[in-house]
Parts: structure tokens; sequence; C-alpha cells
């Protein structure tokens, strides 16, 4: 069905069972065996912007939630500066199981996962989509470009605008990019009819 002759209850439905079938997964037989729990996706079905990160981190691995570690905070505090809420977005990885040791996912492992992305998207249909780092931007956009080089302007999938932007993780490690990260988020808003102050 498409999504937009979908109720919000039909579509809640819908990924329900993508969410039990991830559960069950053991395509990638290294993550299935050192997964403590998939971690699926959270957010509204019917959200308008799609925030894509690349895999689950430890904590994420923990709780069973998209961006609830150290990177989840300070995205947290991005959305927030945003004037958007979290329960607003629809939020959700390149991969469902965390690689041992943070590794980023392998091509393999993302080939195994995009029928699950793919479903996600076709089901909440976001007019937007946020790529976060190099890993998202390259597995969704099938691009081999840098994050530094795809900033600033929209690409397309499907019928979403996408954004790609620096991942919460690399601000950590390199405080200069968060006025980056902040010039690409007054761009999401503008295009969306909200205009951001200064930060």
């Amino acid at each position: 069905a498409k999504a937009w002759t979908l109720s919000r209850s039909e579509r809640e439905q819908e990924l329900l069972v993508l969410k039990n079938q991830v559960a069950a997964c053991t395509r990638c037989q290294e993550l299935a065996e050192t997964r403590t729990q998939t971690v699926f996706g959270v957010g509204n079905p019917e959200a308008k912007i799609l925030f894509l990160g690349e895999a689950p981190g430890a904590d994420e691995d923990r709780l069973g939630e998209p961006f609830v570690g150290k990177a989840g905070q300070l995205l947290d505090r991005i959305i927030k500066a945003c004037s958007l809420k979290r329960e607003e977005l629809y939020i959700c990885n390149i991969l469902r199981c965390r690689p041992p040791g943070n590794r980023n996912p392998s091509d393999q492992e993302a080939a195994n996962c995009r029928e699950y992305l793919d479903g996600q998207i076709a089901i909440v249909d976001p007019d937007y989509i946020v790529c976060w780092g190099s890993v998202a931007a390259r597995n969704l956009l099938n691009t081999t470009s840098s994050i530094g080089r795809m900033r600033g302007r929209f690409f397309t999938h499907g019928r979403a605008k996408v954004l790609c932007t620096y991942h919460p993780s690399y601000l950590l490690r390199n405080e200069s990019a968060k006025k980056d990260v902040w010039e690409d988020m007054k761009f999401l808003m503008r295009d969306m009819g909200i205009e951001l102050g200064k930060k």
C-alpha cells in the first residue's frame, strides 16, 4: 500500500510487523551472535523528517533505541535547537544490530539490512531524510562523496529531499564542526518555511 493512503495506526502496524522480522533476523551471523537485541527505530510513523544514523553502539544495543548514548544526547540538543521534538521525528540506522567494537558496518551488512531500511522509509514516507555521517549518506545514496562535499544542498531519495551532515559523534571529537551542522539544520528548516535564529 502507498504510505499516503495509510492511517497512523496502519503505519504503526506495518512497522511492528517489520520490527518483529528484524528481531528474528540472522542474515549477519556475527551481528546476530553478538547483539544484545536489535535496534529497529523509534518515533512518529507519520514523521515529516526521518533521521538516519549508521549503526547502534553499546548504549543503543543495551536499551534497544537509536541515538541514546553521548552522541544521542548531542542529537537531542540539536533537535531542541531546531524547535523540534524527538517524538515528532522518525529515527533509525543503516544497521539494526551493533557491530562488535563499534566498527563501521561492512557493505555486506548494510546490504543485508537494506530491505528493512527501505521498508521503514516506505511506511513513514518522510518529506525529508537527514543522513548523519558518511556511512548513512554513502549507503542511502550509493555515493562515495565525503560529507564535506555533500553538505549544503539537497539530494533525493524517492520523493524525499535528503540532507547530509556530520554525525554527532564526529562533533564530540571536532567542536568546530558544530557550526557546520547548525548551518545545515538552518538550511533544512528554511526549506520547511522555518527560520532559526543565530546559534
